[in-house]
């Protein structure tokens, strides 16, 4: 091993309460009900998230370390059944031979050498397939930060590492995005060595259309967790988050947040053409809600959660302002589903909250605009709008009526309308549950975007038990229509989707 396995999980708050890791897998064919599922849904909910086998050594950095282990609802007939599986990656085998953790976290550094996992995984970095989950052209994959995701058979059994046919041996984001116009998915890879950071396309087929085409201006290692599409351009915003691979090997952070270098947002022409950037003040984030083209104004509209630093962990590298993907240190309003915010405030650098950014590919600027300083994050829409113009989408939101919340934790859930008149909200207060990320599930045959439901896990904080929870997209403020009970603890975060029955 490289660096001292000497950790402490208890002082770890993401590794414990309805955080802690679960490591039992299980099947229940018939979900205890409460209400009545809508007849009309018909496929499986899915999410990933970390979920670590066994007890981490070295350190634990949340939400980027830990196994991935997804969460299975099917859903027909206003039936539902329940399975969960862990990712299963060569080295999670390795440790599972072995009885503990072989790996450390990753700012700790810490690997195997050969006389405990073999020639071929010694001083590997461990995959990390926990983040998110999607299905392309018949492949369902487990998703990394910036590695190759895991396939993934239907009922969750793992097939092994996707490469794409050897074309993007280095991996993938966590966030790749599908365009429904197209069928296309777009993807992009940072990493620690030139190039640094590359773009790819990936045919509805499978097949990879082009890339990984390195990214001009890119010149040095950055993390960059999110993305956006738009009918012209891949948008990546570059926030001042640089990777110090030496001060991580001398007991410092891994990541270095350095603000006086600014936020640069690269709008990458999907035809192959020049990239364009913009500048701007330092600000992170976590995850874009949608992109588009104003073809009025010719400017790029994307639309995010905005945080004033990056903060991993319990603390992090930033300043403790925020900058995690749970609590903001900013001032939010716990809403009442009245009007949601200032609607035209500057989005300065300091400010949380849900903002537009409107970037003009030729002057090279941007224009940033809080919709809304609440405390959310998780932001999601219907997905059959990606890269075309939206105007709902759902948070996962902090009331404000909760003391104790963990970063990365939420009591309710929000949902805004975008329209020409100005923002509004609403919100549904969880009582006694914490909520996960809201997926929407569409009604067969409509485009309407009210008409369907929203999805999430959700974990009782007074008994530690996980529902999931099913709301109707038209009056959601109302709460559930239908619960079921998942007969194991789901640990909050992170990513998931809705995957209709394909005919």
């Amino acid at each position: 091993m490289t660096a001292s396995t000497a950790f402490d999980p208890a002082r770890t708050a993401h590794l414990s309460g309805r955080f802690a890791p679960v490591t039992e897998e299980v099947d229940v064919a018939e979900l205890e009900i409460t209400g009545e599922l809508p007849p009309d849904l018909d496929g499986v909910y899915l999410r990933n998230g970390p979920n670590p086998r066994f007890t981490p050594i070295g350190s634990y950095l949340y939400p980027i370390d830990g196994d991935g282990m997804i969460h299975g609802v099917w859903l027909s007939e206003g039936r539902a059944r329940y399975r969960n599986r862990f990712v299963r990656t060569p080295a999670m085998i390795a440790e599972e031979r072995a009885g503990r953790a072989l790996w450390g976290g990753l700012e700790s550094m810490i690997t195997p050498g050969p006389e405990e996992v073999g020639d071929a995984l010694a001083h590997t970095f461990k995959p990390l397939p926990d983040i998110n989950v999607v299905r392309h052209a018949g492949r369902l994959l487990a998703l990394a930060e910036s590695d190759c995701p895991f396939r993934m058979s239907p009922d969750l059994d793992t097939l092994g590492k996707e490469t794409f046919d050897g074309r993007l041996p280095a991996g993938i984001t966590a966030h790749p995005k599908i365009d429904p116009a197209t069928g296309e998915l777009a993807v992009f890879c940072y990493a620690l060595e030139p190039p640094y950071l590359t773009w790819s396309s990936i045919g509805p087929d499978g097949t990879v259309r082009s890339g990984p085409t390195p990214v001009a201006g890119a010149e040095e290692p950055q993390m960059i967790h999110d993305m956006a599409l738009t009918a012209r351009y891949l948008v990546l915003v570059l926030a001042p988050a640089f990777f110090d691979v030496t001060a991580a090997l001398n007991g410092g952070s891994f990541i270095a947040w350095r603000p006086d270098r600014g936020t640069r947002i690269a709008l990458i022409p999907r035809d192959g053409g020049p990239v364009r950037w913009a500048d701007d003040e330092a600000f992170w984030l976590w995850h874009t809600v949608n992109a588009y083209d104003d073809p009025g104004s010719g400017q790029v509209v994307l639309d995010y959660v905005q945080w004033p630093a990056l903060s991993l962990g319990a603390g992090g590298p930033a300043d403790g302002r925020g900058g995690h993907p749970g609590r903001s240190g900013g001032g939010g309003r716990s809403g009442d589903g009245s009007r949601a915010g200032d609607g035209g405030r500057s989005g300065g650098s300091g400010r949380h909250g849900l903002t537009r950014a409107l970037i003009d590919p030729v002057a090279g600027t941007v224009r940033r605009t809080v919709l809304d300083d609440s405390r959310v994050e998780l932001p999601r829409i219907d997905d059959r709008f990606l890269a075309r113009p939206h105007h709902r989408l759902a948070v996962a939101s902090d009331s404000g009526r909760v003391d104790g919340l963990l970063p990365g934790e939420y009591d309710a859930l929000r949902w805004y309308d975008l329209g020409a008149s100005g923002v509004t909200s609403q919100v549904w207060n969880a009582g006694d549950l914490s909520v996960g990320e809201p997926v929407f599930a569409p009604a067969p045959g409509t485009r309407d975007a009210e008409r369907g439901y929203w999805l999430t896990y959700a974990t009782d904080r007074t008994d530690g038990a996980s529902w999931f929870l099913v709301l109707p997209a038209d009056d959601p403020a109302q709460g559930p229509v239908a619960r079921a009970r998942i007969p194991v603890r789901v640990p909050l975060g992170l990513h998931g989707v809705w995957l209709p029955t394909e005919e």
